[in-house]
């Protein structure tokens, strides 16, 4: 087997066709691009008891969503540990293994579900389908700039293109199995109807002559369920949110499509150019591209691979964070403000169009940047992205005071907007490498700089999901107080004195709150990023300021070439 992957086997013929290499790149990134598209897990691995909403038991927001910070950690370390034998072994055996480990931390994190076992969708989905994520990404980076270096931007846009498409293609699949395997808990009635029991925080009811744990569904949760349902009281337990039945089968996908793309890999023969191409000259050193080489080390001990560093890893902090989140935001924000709107298939199509946009940002703008120039480009989006973001606390508070869809026109646009220069910017690097340490050993160095990734991934979830936690503490204290405590008492079973309790149990929300708040109270929901929103904004000027002091590498850092 060990010779059917090995490098030697997949070097290209003579007169071998160049533009069918992107294919298998694309293919595999794809699949593995899919991890964008976890947004769409969330509210459902909140819900695995409760289903229609979620339980006393059940995990939180800001424990699911580690789940995918876990992944992008594990993508950065493999792919620095992969570099390196990217290039000795070749893409072939990278992309086979890159297979096993997505595909089969799918499996993994399935069995961590159906269990109820948190650690092992961590250890499936995070550390093992992590490391699958790395070994797929930079197994076609170095290999498609070695057959375009004449359009470096554009090979590295086609290299990773794919990886920003992976959720337009992976959401409409993930949400069609979770519903094909989705089963409605036992309802019971409305609450009205139904006698109610608190203790420690959480509802009970009699069932069947046993007292069992319930869910009590109102109207704004009523249009987050999976499939229509009446409000009222559930059963928890009883029902089933499909999710794990879905990660069976897309991991089986996954793993089929990725190993038919990672043998269709070639690589050029030694010293391959494409017809009338010419090396770039000295003269365009003063656009930052290099005619020599930096061995992998070496780079290591230039402080241009960590201002890229730096580039990188905020740049990615400002965009991660609410990726993994894109869906929750998006229905927090307007959900309540916009409710015959945006509603959980406005939701499902705004993480596709997140995932179309990353997609064609990353081409266009690395393809652009032949053009503009690496640091140029990086200019723009820092510009632009730092404008876009302190708009969006602006747009959530006009639409909270007038809703009005225009600002949801809006919000969209500026979200779509950064995610084209957030893909754009995962394009560019490879090529902003290979012109600052030339293209002999860009994959190893590429892959040692997704540590960045890495980083981004601990740090941008870490970001949104404690600042939303304390815009949600804070808000739920504020709305306390404008309730008369015995009204409090009436409908959630419990004295103002458990609220506590109430919160850690799911049994008070701000959703519920705005139920018996008195009349004139704003939702205060749609602000629950402003905050976060800022944070991103400020990380941006941080990246501008890294990528200004740019300059080219010292002479004696390059690999010093053999005369022919």
């Amino acid at each position: 087997m060990t010779g059917l992957l090995a490098k030697e086997r997949i070097i290209a013929a003579p007169g071998y066709n160049r533009w069918r290499v992107p294919i298998a790149s694309i293919l595999i990134h794809l699949c593995i691009g899919s991890v964008y598209a976890w947004s769409i897990y969330n509210p459902h691995l909140t819900r695995i008891n409760g289903v229609v909403t979620s339980a006393g038991d059940d995990w939180s927001l800001s424990e699911v969503v580690w789940v995918f910070t876990v992944a992008i950690v594990f993508l950065g370390l493999a792919a620095a540990f992969a570099g390196k034998w990217l290039e000795q072994v070749g893409p072939r055996m990278v992309g086979v293994v890159s297979a096993c480990c997505w595909g089969g931390g799918y499996l993994i994190g399935a069995a961590g579900i159906m269990t109820h076992q948190l650690w092992l969708l961590y250890l499936g989905y995070g550390v093992i389908g992590g490391c699958g994520l790395g070994l797929g990404y930079v197994s076609p980076v170095s290999t498609l700039i070695r057959w375009f270096p004449d359009r470096r931007g554009m090979a590295a846009g086609m290299a990773i293109m794919g990886f920003g498409g992976g959720a337009m293609i992976g959401t409409p699949m993930k949400e069609y199995f979770i519903r094909l395997f989705y089963r409605a808990p036992e309802y019971l009635g409305t609450q009205s109807q139904v006698e109610l029991v608190t203790e420690a925080g959480r509802r009970f009811s009699e069932v069947g002559g046993v007292l069992q744990e319930v869910v009590i569904v109102g109207s704004s949760e009523a249009r987050d369920m999976t499939l229509p349902g009446p409000e009222g009281v559930y059963v928890v337990g009883s029902g089933a949110t499909g999710v794990a039945e879905a990660f069976i089968l897309i991991g089986l996908i996954y793993l089929t499509v990725m190993l038919i793309a990672a043998f269709s890999y070639r690589l050029p023969p030694q010293g391959w150019q494409p017809d009338g191409w010419q090396k770039p000259n000295e003269d365009t050193r003063r656009k930052l591209i290099t005619t020599a080489n930096v061995d992998i080390d070496q780079a290591l001990r230039t402080p241009q691979f960590y201002q890229l560093w730096i580039v990188l890893c905020l740049n990615v902090t400002a965009g991660i964070g609410v990726l993994g989140v894109a869906r929750t935001m998006i229905t927090e924000i307007f959900g309540t403000t916009l409710p015959q709107t945006v509603d959980t298939a406005f939701a499902a199509t705004y993480v596709v169009m997140i995932s179309a946009f990353n997609m064609v940002g990353r081409f266009i703008w690395a393809s652009a940047s032949d053009y503009l120039g690496r640091r140029n480009t990086y200019w723009i989006f820092f510009l632009l992205g730092i404008a876009l973001y302190l708009s969006i606390p602006f747009t959530a508070q006009q639409v909270s005071a007038s809703p009005s869809i225009i600002w949801l026109v809006y919000f969209y646009a500026a979200t779509m907007i950064i995610f084209t220069m957030y893909g754009g910017g995962f394009a560019t690097i490879p090529a902003y490498l290979a012109d600052i340490f030339g293209t002999r050993y860009v994959g190893g160095i590429h892959g040692r700089l997704l540590t960045a990734w890495s980083t981004a991934g601990l740090l941008g979830p870490l970001a949104i999901t404690s600042l939303r936690q304390n815009s949600v503490t804070r808000a739920i204290n504020d709305l306390v107080t404008t309730i008369d405590p015995q009204r409090f008492e009436e409908h959630f079973g419990a004295p103002l004195s458990q609220l506590d309790a109430l919160v850690a149990q799911n049994s008070v929300t701000i959703a519920r709150l705005m139920e018996i708040v008195p009349p004139g109270i704003s939702d205060p929901t749609s602000g629950l990023y402003n905050s976060t929103m800022i944070l991103m904004a400020v990380l941006l000027a941080g990246a501008l300021i890294s990528n200004a002091l740019m300059k080219p590498v010292d002479s004696r850092h390059h690999i010093r070439e053999e005369p022919a």
